[in-house]
């Protein structure tokens, strides 16, 4: 197993689990056999990718995580649905004893984010988050590097943090180096403002982009590209950060992910 042992903080050091959305191509073609896969990797905690179950009813697609000792630990939300239904989500959460809900885009205009595009983020967030904290479940947002603009003397990415009265945040590491950032730096600066995070490596010489996009296949083995991944690795374990994902969106996931698990064993 990986990451059992307590770090010298007396933290225990995050478990690795994995965002389904990686495997997004293999799931349609054969759910338990997928599953089955993730668990041979040694992988015990998931995080869904809005893709529900694929057609299998909740009863039978929980049947195939406890068949596979699988646990949802986080769950995601469409911002459309945390706006209209947070109580839909919430549900969704309870169903899988999940104690955490991400939601991984904020709508805006083709590349143009704005502050009213952030006001409207924090009001919704706020709201759904503190339906969620009052049944203990916590709210996370995922940036994707279009929230680095500038805002006042800082970044509408602060302004989203220090705003965030009933939600926490999801660090993306790639997203956070694409559009030029540290990941360390900022886990430094807000260090009880994010819960969760994503592992995933970036192929060296992707210049710098604020956009959100990015060619998938620019994913590559953890610690192999130009993410600084074991340093965000070492302060999420100094933080007492309790899961990680890895997420790998690349057509090569398959070949990738046990080589991105050594790694992470690397680290240890």
């Amino acid at each position: 197993m990986l990451f059992v042992q307590c770090d010298d903080a007396n933290h225990e050091i995050p478990k690795i689990g994995i965002q389904l959305y990686s495997l997004r191509n293999e799931f349609p073609k054969d759910v338990p056999g997928t599953f089955a896969q993730i668990s041979a990797w040694g992988i015990k905690y998931l995080e869904d990718g809005n893709d529900g179950t694929y057609g299998y009813s909740m009863e039978e697609y929980k049947k195939m995580l406890a068949d596979n000792d699988l646990e949802m630990v986080s769950v995601s939300a469409p911002f459309e649905e945390l706006e209209s239904s947070p109580e839909t989500v919430l549900e969704r959460a309870q169903t899988y004893e999940a104690k955490y809900v991400v939601c991984f885009w904020i709508p805006h205009n083709g590349t143009d984010f704005t502050l009213e595009d952030t006001e409207k983020a924090i009001e919704v967030f706020n709201k759904a988050g503190k339906l969620f904290s009052e049944n203990g479940v916590t709210l996370t947002y995922h940036p994707h590097g279009y929230e680095f603009r500038p805002y006042q003397d800082e970044l509408l990415m602060d302004h989203l943090i220090k705003n965030s009265d009933f939600f926490d945040f999801e660090m993306d590491i790639y997203w956070f180096a694409l559009p030029g950032e540290d990941s360390v730096a900022w886990l430094k600066k807000y260090p009880n403002e994010f819960k969760l995070m994503h592992l995933k490596d970036c192929e060296k010489g992707v210049g710098i982009s604020h956009t959100g996009e990015s060619d998938v296949e620019n994913n590559v083995v953890l610690g192999s590209g130009q993410v600084d991944v074991a340093g965000s690795v070492q302060e999420a374990k100094k933080l007492g950060m309790k899961y990680i994902f890895i997420e790998d969106e690349s057509s090569r996931v398959t070949e990738q992910v046990p080589k991105s698990l050594e790694f992470l064993r690397s680290l240890d």
